[in-house]
């Protein structure tokens, strides 16, 4: 099923509004931007998580897909979205997080929730510039047994993610670039 474009276009309109900032800003990598794509004040909002979570499960109409999941913080509130737009759709695909370190009790899991061994998983992110922290998560979601058979993003900063992705021979596909949003 395509991308309703109707949706597609009320989550560019959110982005645009509530999530870029201007000012020189310090990127995770250590990079400097005059902008700063801040998708928490999307994908948290009401509208923004209803959109992510109906446009994320169109792209993956007819695809087997066993889970969803990225890395925490940013991937969060993605994988909640997709999770309920999936159950209401009578499609419930279970979600998992990924975190950036052991906990130091309970069971130490790097990765929580729902990935069973050998599922077919979508790994979610809300901004990719290097997609250094998804290769991250995608390594611990492989050795839990998951197979990475796509990586989603809300907004590509194209700065090489999509390159790391596929010279891994993962699949990425971005919901936006920042030249959609126009941002260059």
């Amino acid at each position: 099923m395509p991308v309703n474009p109707e949706y597609r276009k009320r989550l560019l309109d959110l982005i645009r509004r509530e999530g870029v900032r201007y000012g020189e800003v310090r990127l995770s990598k250590g990079g400097t931007s005059q902008y700063y794509i801040d998708c928490r004040m999307v994908t948290t909002h009401p509208e923004g998580a209803f959109l992510i979570g109906e446009i994320i499960l169109d792209m993956l109409e007819g695809e087997k897909v066993d889970a969803v999941g990225g890395p925490t913080l940013g991937a969060d509130p993605i994988v909640g979205a997709v999770c309920y737009a999936s159950y209401v759709r009578h499609r419930p695909l279970p979600g998992f997080i990924v975190r950036k370190a052991t906990k130091e009790h309970g069971l130490q899991k790097m990765v929580e929730g729902h990935l069973p061994s050998g599922a077919q998983v979508v790994v979610v992110e809300d901004v990719m510039t290097t997609g250094g922290s998804v290769l991250d998560a995608i390594a611990e979601v492989e050795k839990a047994g998951g197979k990475v058979v796509r990586v989603i993003g809300i907004v590509d900063r194209l700065q090489g993610a999509r390159e790391r992705f596929e010279s891994r021979g993962y699949r990425f596909t971005p919901i936006f670039t920042k030249a959609e949003l126009g941002l260059e």
